[in-house]
């Protein structure tokens, strides 16, 4: 299975859809993919926000697709012959399901306002401050899939490409994000790794020349 068929069971494996085979196969891609992680960041809320829809509406999410080819619902035995030949084929469907989600967090409205009003609260919280001005901070959370890095700095470098490294206790490392320098020096960006919260030591902001601006240590 190429990179491309892996990134599409994103939707599947958010919503525990996949078997072992392909859960193993994707989780050992998301080691590996940085867009992946981001992704999985963005969509974590689904699952949640699904459970909070009327059993009906969320029926009805997955009613289109099947919908060219209906099976009669009085005889149970064809239409679970049906469903073991399309387990492959029922991956695509799992995506679009996740996109039908996004469309049912529209649908709530009001009803997931309270819910969502206050943020998460993250795990732990670090910042540096330099001689300088530079002004670095950051908060880590603890996710399934690794840690979730939200960085909001000042007074950073204004050109060049920036990144943000994680350092783990073994000594390997993993870039969590990057992006180009702002004119104004500011950012306010999230970055994921695979690297649980309690194997990281270090993380580092890094300029176009891989030179550390910014390091904070995490004991």
């Amino acid at each position: 299975m190429n990179s491309a068929e892996t990134h599409h069971l994103l939707g599947a494996y958010l919503l525990g859809g996949l078997d072992a085979e392909d859960l193993r196969a994707f989780e050992t891609h998301l080691q590996e993919c940085g867009q992946c992680r981001t992704e999985l960041a963005g969509l974590e809320k689904v699952p949640v926000l699904l459970d909070a829809l009327p059993v009906p509406d969320a029926v009805a999410l997955t009613v289109a697709p099947w919908a060219a080819d209906p099976l009669p619902p009085s005889d149970p035995a064809p239409l679970l012959r049906q469903l073991a030949r399309r387990r492959r084929t029922s991956r695509r469907r799992w995506t679009a399901l996740a996109g039908a989600a996004a469309a049912a967090c529209l649908a709530l409205g009001l009803a997931a306002g309270p819910l969502l009003a206050r943020p998460p609260q993250p795990d732990a919280t670090y910042s540096v401050q330099s001689a300088g001005g530079l002004q670095f901070s950051i908060d880590l959370a603890r996710k399934t899939w690794g840690t979730e890095l939200a960085v909001n700095g000042s007074s950073l470098p204004q050109d060049g490409t920036l990144s943000l490294w994680v350092r783990d206790r073994a000594g390997g490392e993993d870039r969590a994000c990057a992006w180009t320098a702002t004119p104004s020096g500011r950012v306010r960006i999230t970055g994921a790794t695979p690297v649980q919260l309690g194997s990281i030591s270090s993380v580092e902001l890094r300029d176009g020349t891989q030179r550390a601006v910014a390091v904070v240590t995490v004991p």
